[in-house]
């Protein structure tokens, strides 16, 4: 499963991968802007710990996770 979310010119590319029955493992990849690669290894696909998730959490905590390596990468929004 697959999802794409802008937020401050990035692109915040998440996918679930099925780990048991309804229950899903996450990562994001950032795309766009420039300095992409302080981002994990050149822009790589980051997987998240403390899962599976269900699809729900699991889509939430991939935005969550993307918007906070954005955020990091432009300082805070004002």
């Amino acid at each position: 499963m697959h999802r794409v979310i802008t937020y401050r010119g990035f692109e915040i590319d998440i996918r679930l991968t099925l780990a048991a029955q309804d229950m899903y493992d996450v990562t994001f990849q950032i795309r766009g802007g420039t300095n992409l690669e302080v981002l994990g290894e050149r822009g790589s696909r980051i997987p998240l710990r403390n899962g599976p998730f269900t699809e729900r959490w699991a889509y939430l905590v991939g935005e969550i996770a993307g918007q906070a390596a954005i955020d990091v990468l432009l300082g805070v929004a004002e």
